[in-house]
């Protein structure tokens, strides 16, 4: 039997942080993470592939056997993106404050100083003094050197949690800088030194002052994914119910504050176990899909912010049927309707930011819809998001080519158990847009075939509108490269067409196909297939 699977169905792997071009404060999301998010799809195809060759088995055993190989491979998929986590910062600075309080370059303070600047700070003659000896340690510590010292200075921690509990405001607040200017620090020890800050910077997020809150919440933000310790302090003293308050705020720097010390968060190894459990039982998913929701008020940074928490929840796979049931589906395809009409009417969105954890969102919510919920109310229905997908296809290809891969992953999980969408596809013309991008880049071409596989695999009908047409000269294109994932693909495709289009086999052979294929029979991962279409190219 021909060693080829006909059974399609969604990829799914949780993606590593944002492969998209982003500000400086999300390094993480550089990239970085667009060669991990490469070399996650080329272990994924791989595995697709493992142990497939020279078998052929009932559809109801392909489709359980799959489904467990999918799982064996989001697993994996989840450790390697742990692992490769990289720590996101945020630093909260008015540079209108650093001008007009003087000298903007940090100083570098010694031991003595430092305890002048704390002892001012504590005793001083008025109010205004102390606040300016806050001041100048706060722009001590803004140089690595100073926030050594002052870490292992003893009782500095101590006299700044106590100026930080302070009933004078203007004190409290300069206090809070300090902390937070330590809790960029790239060195752990720092973040570790903050420890006994943080159950008074969760108290203060119940206060009056958003700016006060926005500032503890960017804190708890950038110690929270640095250490371990500080998750464990504040998980059991209530950090989630106390973000959840916080979420009802009606002040948008307080909502995009929170949003990013939420998805900190997330991204803690132990979230799946600790954390997401008890993010799901809060009444904040609800309130993040309503903040998703296209319309008047939806807020561009609020909305990032919270797309990626969504994301990062999603890819614990803890209870996506939640999400669901919740709406979360069709949030989401209503938003990237959304954003593909902003994209039409400007060229400078800066839209990709929140593009990204949109399309992976859909993409891995399709998947467990598909299994869950085959048929429900709550499944993505709205058959003009491949029209979408399409329009920020070709506003990307220019100006940002790494999320051409995002918008072909969630074209291909729409299409992969969806013969309406297939038929959108093709109804809409995308077959030779789509063939367009094959030169882009292997992980492109693997993707483009991919969703053209699941076209063609829903029968003889969808292949008569794939062949004839540019798709075989393509074709004997992408079977040239050196790249053995593309190549299998190819192979794939061509395997359908054959199996549906019985035309195609002999347009091929004019071509000189079997000189093609000859290239790679001795090719481990492909001569069983290689020889599978010979032996049906030549028994026609």
């Amino acid at each position: 039997p021909p060693p080829f699977c006909t059974v399609l169905r969604p990829l799914t792997p949780p993606l590593p942080p944002c492969a998209v071009a982003a500000p400086s404060v999300r390094s993480s999301r550089l990239g970085a993470g667009f060669l991990i998010l490469c070399f996650l799809r080329i272990f994924s195809t791989l595995a697709m592939w493992s142990g497939r060759q020279g078998r052929l088995r009932p559809v109801g055993c392909v489709v359980e056997e799959l489904r467990c190989r999918r799982r064996e491979r989001e697993a994996a998929l989840r450790k390697a993106r742990r692992e490769q986590q990289l720590v996101s910062k945020r630093l909260l600075r008015d540079d209108i404050l650093e001008e007009a309080e003087g000298e903007c370059v940090a100083m570098i303070l010694g031991e003595a100083e430092i305890q002048q600047f704390l002892q001012l700070a504590q005793r001083g003659t008025d109010e205004k003094q102390r606040e300016r000896a806050l001041v100048s340690l706060r722009r001590g510590l803004q140089h690595p050197q100073t926030q050594q010292t002052f870490i292992w200075l003893e009782g500095s921690m101590r006299t700044l949690v106590g100026l930080l509990t302070s009933n004078q405001a203007l004190l409290q607040l300069e206090a809070a800088r300090c902390l937070h200017e330590l809790s960029h620090s790239e060195q752990s020890a720092v973040a570790e030194a903050c420890l006994p800050a943080t159950s008074y910077l969760l108290t203060y997020l119940s206060g009056h002052s958003s700016d006060f809150i926005e500032l503890c919440l960017y804190t708890l933000g950038n110690l929270i994914v640095e250490s371990e310790a500080v998750r464990r302090r504040l998980l059991p003293q209530g950090i989630v119910p106390a973000l959840a308050a916080c979420i009802q705020s009606p002040h948008l720097t307080v909502l995009e504050a929170l949003g990013y010390a939420l998805s900190q968060l997330l991204q803690a190894k132990e979230a799946p176990e600790m954390i997401i459990p008890s993010v799901l039982g809060s009444t904040l998913p609800q309130h993040i899909l309503q903040l998703l929701k296209p319309g008047p008020k939806l807020n561009p940074g609020i909305a990032v912010e919270f797309a990626w928490c969504l994301h990062y929840i999603i890819c614990s796979q803890v209870n996506n049927a939640l999400l669901i049931s919740h709406g979360g589906l069709s949030t989401l395809g209503l938003l990237l309707l959304d954003v593909a009409g902003a994209v039409q009417r400007t060229e400078d969105t800066g839209l990709e930011l929140l593009v990204c954890p949109v399309l992976r969102c859909l993409s891995n919510l399709l998947t467990e819809a598909a299994v869950e919920v085959v048929g429900g109310p709550n499944q993505l229905e709205d058959e003009r998001v491949v029209a979408a997908l399409y329009i920020l296809m070709q506003f990307f290809l220019q100006r940002q080519p790494s999320l051409l891969p995002e918008c072909l992953w969630l074209l291909n999980n729409l299409t992969a158990n969806s013969p309406s969408f297939c038929t959108s596809l093709l109804s809409m013309d995308l077959i030779k847009p789509l063939l367009q991008l094959l030169p882009v880049s292997n992980v492109v071409s693997v993707l483009v075939l991919t969703v053209l596989c699941n076209v063609a695999e829903k029968g003889p009908a969808y292949c008569q509108h794939l062949w004839p047409g540019p798709l075989l000269p393509c074709l004997m294109g992408t079977l040239a490269s050196s790249d053995t994932e593309v190549v299998g693909q190819s192979l794939e495709l061509l395997h359908l067409l054959f199996l549906y289009q019985p035309e195609a086999v002999e347009a091929f052979l004019q071509h000189s196909g079997l000189q093609v294929l000859e290239k790679h029979q001795e090719e481990a991962q492909l001569q069983d297939r290689v020889h599978a279409l010979q032996k049906t190219a030549l028994h026609r």
